[in-house]
């Protein structure tokens, strides 16, 4: 997996001048279903060149970053409410959800609602998943869209302030972008793991009867 991101990391930012927001969009779309791409590998490249550079602006790295999850949100949610729960549930392994993985995303959904979508977009692992339990409970599209576009928003916001904040500092990165992309995955893969821990152990409390 390491050295699958590291290609990724490559090739994004070999291309990401010439893709511009339609491929931060794209990448950031992916993201948001059960391709593991990290956005923490996404945005804050791109905000950092939008700051230094001026190739990008800094509010349509954000915006194309938001639109790009809520289009991975929705068909996340639009398959699985398409597909039912008991086709998820048996076939899901074969794309990487298995059913520990979906039990996860309905305590999560369960107990804490829409403010899960939301607060769900600022979380490794259940920001891919929250789209199916949404979508096989047949949730409200609009609400489960509003969640999520605003949960999005916050969380391209603060990579892209990540990214800019770099810009402002280039001797942390040595002249090396590449490094920066390495950084900003070592942090992300932390706190991943914290947030994790967090998610299972908060999803794994009884919800109220």
């Amino acid at each position: 997996m390491a050295s699958l991101l590291h290609e990724l990391s490559d090739w994004y930012l070999s291309v990401l001048s010439q893709g511009g927001y339609w491929l931060i969009g794209g990448l950031m779309a992916l993201e948001s279903t059960l391709v593991p791409i990290p956005s923490e590998t996404i945005i804050p490249p791109a905000a950092y060149l939008a700051h230094t550079r001026g190739e990008l602006s800094l509010l349509g790295v954000v915006l194309s970053g938001t639109a790009g999850s809520w289009a991975g949100a929705s068909i996340m949610y639009w398959a699985a409410r398409g597909l039912g729960r008991p086709f998820v549930r048996r076939f899901g392994r074969y794309v990487a959800l298995p059913p520990s993985k979906l039990d996860l995303a309905e305590r999560w959904s369960a107990r804490y609602g829409w403010a899960g979508v939301f607060f769900s977009r600022l979380l490794p692992v259940i920001r891919h998943l929250i789209g199916i339990p949404a979508g096989v409970l047949k949730w409200d599209f609009r609400w489960y869209s509003a969640a999520t576009l605003a949960g999005s928003l916050l969380w391209c916001s603060v990579l892209a302030w990540l990214g800019a904040t770099l810009g402002d500092h280039p001797e942390l990165l040595q002249g090396s972008l590449h490094r920066f992309a390495l950084l900003v995955l070592a942090a992300a893969l932390t706190l991943g793991a914290l947030y994790y821990l967090f998610v299972h152990r908060a999803a794994s409390r009884p919800t109220a009867p």
